[in-house]
This record gives structure tokens, sequence and C-alpha cells, in this order.
């Protein structure tokens, strides 16, 4: 049976019983293919219990039902995995991670803003994270800001109140206590958004410093998204 030729969707023959078996399936793979979204790009093995419609994009080293699928989307249809191949320019979102991706006709790129045949590109990337506040007059958050990296800002939420004998805090690095801001808020629901003057460039993986102002920190817990551009390199061919 001949098929279409950038969706495979199967087409019709001339004369065929049945047909209503044929258009379905042509309309099951348009559903997966427009708007697309799949669950993970993470998982190696199809999940146990997937249900109709399910879609994912298969990383290198599929196995199981996966086996041979690598880099390509498989969705589940008439209780078996369905495949497709992606064409250069095909965008998907990954729901578990909350990203774009797009392909460029050889691989995947992340969040890309702009891009190169040779796969160079910049994109954009926010790393979020909640903090538990331990005591002291500052705490790091371990290495939150990758190297390689141009920070644009920094914004947070208070998720428990801030506790401890301090007045307010400030939000910054090892560097500069007050790079992202200070005088924040310690009550739940308190926010800040710390925009740098310039975007800073990081050359090394980099902790956030959170310093208590008039006192120490004995708790709470702040959701922090440092919201960054990042630089990829051109590969070879």
């Amino acid at each position: 049976m001949a098929d279409t030729a950038t969706l495979n969707l199967p087409l019709l023959a001339a004369s065929q019983a049945q047909k209503h078996v044929t258009v379905n399936e042509a309309l099951a793979r348009i559903d997966a293919a427009l708007q697309l979204s799949v669950i993970s790009r993470s998982l190696m093995t199809p999940p146990a219990l997937p249900e109709a419609g399910d879609c994912y994009l298969v990383p290198l080293g599929g196995v199981n039902d996966w086996d041979g699928g690598d880099e390509q989307l498989a969705f589940y249809l008439n209780g078996g995995w369905e495949f497709l191949t992606p064409l250069a320019g095909w965008k998907i979102f990954v729901v578990d991670e909350a990203l774009d991706v797009r392909f460029d006709g050889l691989a995947w790129q992340e969040n890309p803003l702009s891009s190169s045949p040779f796969g160079a590109g910049m994109r954009a990337e926010t790393v979020e994270f909640d903090f538990d506040i331990g005591a002291g007059a500052s705490v790091l958050t371990g290495f939150v800001i990758p190297k390689g990296s141009v920070v644009l800002a920094v914004t947070g939420v208070v998720v428990t109140a801030v506790t401890g004998t301090l007045s307010d805090w400030s939000l910054g690095v090892a560097t500069s206590d007050t790079r992202y801001g200070t005088l924040y808020g310690v009550g739940t629901g308190s926010w800040l958004r710390g925009v740098t003057g310039q975007p800073q460039a990081y050359y090394e993986n980099t902790q956030l410093k959170l310093t208590a102002n008039g006192g120490d920190f004995s708790g709470g817990t702040v959701r922090l998204a440092v919201h960054l551009l990042r630089f990829d390199i051109p590969r070879t061919s």
C-alpha cells in the first residue's frame, strides 16, 4: 500500500475494502504529528502501560519495542508503537522538562533562538529549582549557573517563609552578594526579579549566594529561576 511522502500516511487503494481502517490510521498519525508534544525524551524503555495517543521522543539506545527508533517520535496506536521520522524544522514541546526542541536535520536542539546549518546556535534556558535554606549568615545553592552561559536575570518566590533573626535578604554570587538584588521579603509569596545591569558571563559553574541582612537564616524554602543564554559549537560535518 502506498504512503504519503512526508508523514507516511497510508493512502486508499482503488476498490479497497474496509476503507475506514486506512483512513482512521492516517487520522491517528496526523493527530500525533499536529501541534507536537511528547511526554518525555529521556526514556530508553517504552512505558509498561501506555495509553492511546501517548507520544515520546526516543533517545539514542532505545530498547525493546523502541529498538531502532532512535531520535524518532514513538506514538502508541492500536495497541502498538508507531514511529514518525522527523524532518528539518520540526519543533516539539517536551512536557516533563517544559522546553521546546527543534530538529535541524541531524539533531534536536533545545530552545533555539538561532541556529546554523552545522548546528551552532544560541538558545534560551531557565534553570528552576527549590532551595531549602540552611542556618547561617549566608548560604550557597550549589552549582546552578552553568559555565559558558550569559545570565540575564534571576527570579524567585518564597515558597515557605524564610525564618531566622534577619530582617530581609540579598541574592548574588560569591564575588557580589547583591548582584541579583537586596531587601527581599521573608514571607510566603514574597518575590524577586533581579535583572543584571548588563548581560553577565560566567566562565565556570557557579553557585548563587543568599545573604541574611541584619541577622541569620534558620530555615525556609525559596523557588529560584536563573534565566540565561547558552551557545552551541558548530559540528564538523
